[in-house]
């Protein structure tokens, strides 16, 4: 399974509000888990920009 997010963990509460909610899905969610932190800037966005120079 694979679950992304562009939301760092400590902000979920930001969206859930239940903050035991959110608790104990990080820990089951990174429980064995490999996280990935991509940085820079989104291929999608660089496909976008130039897609629309090239018009």
């Amino acid at each position: 399974t694979i679950i992304t997010t562009n939301l760092a963990f400590n902000r979920w509460n930001e969206i859930i509000k239940d903050k035991v909610l959110v608790a104990a899905m990080v820990d089951r969610l990174t429980h064995k888990a490999y996280l990935v932190n991509m940085t820079g800037l989104s291929y999608r966005l660089k496909e976008t920009q130039k897609m629309r120079q090239d018009k």
